[in-house]
């Protein structure tokens, strides 16, 4: 496995903005990603945050939305070594209380509300309905390789999903589409105080802005329509688009919104699972996460 080259990009980083050198000290480090904040020789302090592809590119999204309006943390400087990108972002402080879903609903109609800008992938219907045929092609490649030879459930799953999506993703296109978050919940809105930012852009595309609602309040409790119901009238409330609430692809946007969002989900999981960090000692995690969610799918979606 690569070392990860935090080390020389934090030197290149360091270089760029006229720094000597930086005390390091942890905040969240993972197999693809690390945010360290980093404390100059004058006292002042930045965060570093460095990630492998596919979240390389987190530093144009981020300088992108601060154009077009968007509360997020600037972005000192940034470089790109040996497919990982590195930088020296804001250091925002301590949070002063965690974000709550009003919070959460008026970052989302900010966000949503900004112009959407080309460098973002796109996620229109036509690759939303092919979303189960990915996540098909990921599981033939995970089985070429030995891997997932249990998970017949899963295909099967998938290829009834297949057969409904053209249907089921009817209205992606509908209010609010453009730019999404994608990582949108609590832990990726900081307030602060001075007010609030949001984080981790490193996964943002244009899209079905109902995604980032159904990510809001996370994917370890089974889909709960209802609740996201409240959440999608506080958006309205809150300045969003009253289209939000429009029933898409035969069902309630609720449930559209959430049981897309894990379709989407599970494509991730999958692609990641054969791609980004293809290690078989992870296939058991990521075999469990991918049948929770398509039961979910399939309940939600009504297949």
């Amino acid at each position: 496995m690569t070392m990860n080259p935090s080390a020389a990009l934090l030197d290149d980083l360091l270089t760029a903005t006229g720094q000597t050198t930086a005390v390091r000290e942890e905040v969240r480090v993972w197999s693809m990603s690390g945010v360290e904040r980093v404390t100059f020789p004058d006292g002042t302090t930045a965060i570093f945050k460095y990630a492998k592809k596919p979240f390389d590119s987190e530093d144009q999204a981020l300088r992108l939305a601060r154009t077009l309006g968007v509360p997020v943390p600037q972005v000192h400087t940034s470089a790109v070594l040996d497919g990982w990108l590195g930088m020296l972002m804001e250091d925002l402080g301590p949070s002063v209380r965690e974000a709550d879903d009003l919070d959460g609903v008026a970052a989302a109609v900010a966000l949503h509300g900004t112009r959407t800008a080309p460098p973002l992938p796109v996620l229109d219907q036509e690759r939303l309905r092919t979303l189960p045929a990915r996540a098909l092609e990921h599981l033939e490649r995970l089985r070429k390789a030995d891997r997932w030879q249990d998970a017949d459930d899963v295909e099967d799953a998938l290829d009834r999903i297949a057969q409904a999506a053209e249907v089921r993703s009817a209205g992606a296109m509908m209010a609010p589409f453009g730019w999404v978050h994608s990582e949108f919940h609590p832990t990726s809105l900081h307030i602060g105080k001075r007010g609030w930012r949001l984080l981790d852009f490193a996964r943002a595309f244009t899209g079905p802005g109902l995604l980032d609602l159904a990510s809001w309040h996370g994917t370890i409790a089974p889909p709960d329509p209802a609740r996201l119901r409240v959440f999608l009238e506080q958006y309205v409330a809150a300045g969003g688009t009253p289209d939000v609430l429009v029933p898409r692809g035969g069902l309630t946007a609720e449930n559209w919104a959430l049981g897309w969002h894990r379709m989407w989900a599970v494509e991730w999981f999958m692609e990641q699972s054969i791609r980004w960090i293809n290690d078989p000692a992870t296939d058991p995690a990521y075999i469990k996460a991918v049948r929770r969610h398509l039961t979910d799918v399939l309940h939600i979606l009504e297949i």
